[in-house]
């Protein structure tokens, strides 16, 4: 019986690390943008897209030209503190009682479709910009290659910014 039980226990273990502990691996070829809600308020959830609109209307002529996640990732690193100046500000002209706390991270986020593409769940490096106490909802993209900035005042405004992304659609339409 007890050959059962501790049998029994290795399968479980086994299991339990082959299902369970596995740790997705860093995707290396996009950065996306990640933009927590200080809650999900009307208020909140507008300033969340309002921060998106200016922060995207900022980075698009940042990032135009950026032809590797290396060198999107150092136009993110540059630009750190004139990012956060630009979603601080549209709280400010919104009259938040907060402001924006952002960095640069890898992690975990989940499956996500941008037209024809899709992002399988995995870790990726991302533009992660907090709101407030970050307790809302969240608003995720792609800076790189750049396929979804898209505003929310014309959200069928799509503009595709990247050579690379222009290779990835070549590619995928035959």
């Amino acid at each position: 019986m007890k050959y059962i039980l501790s049998l029994f226990g290795v399968i479980a273990v086994v299991c339990a690390v082959l299902f369970c502990g596995q740790k997705t691996e860093v995707n290396d070829d996009f950065v996306r943008i990640h933009i927590t809600a200080n809650s999900n308020s009307d208020f909140d959830t507008n300033a969340k897209y309002v921060v998106k609109d200016a922060v995207v209307d900022f980075l698009i002529p940042l990032l135009a030209d950026a032809e590797s996640k290396e060198e999107a990732e150092d136009i993110l690193s540059c630009n750190l503190e004139k990012i956060l100046e630009v979603a601080n500000l549209a709280l400010k002209n919104l009259g938040a009682s907060y402001g924006a706390k952002l960095s640069i991270v890898d992690e975990e986020i989940p499956t996500r479709s941008y037209d024809d593409l899709v992002l399988e769940s995995g870790i990726y490096k991302s533009l992660k910009i907090d709101l407030g106490q970050a307790n809302g909802d969240n608003w995720w993209c792609v800076v790189f290659p750049a396929v979804c900035f898209v505003s929310s005042k014309n959200p069928q405004n799509f503009e595709y910014i990247s050579k690379i992304w222009d290779t990835i659609q070549s590619v995928t339409q035959r």
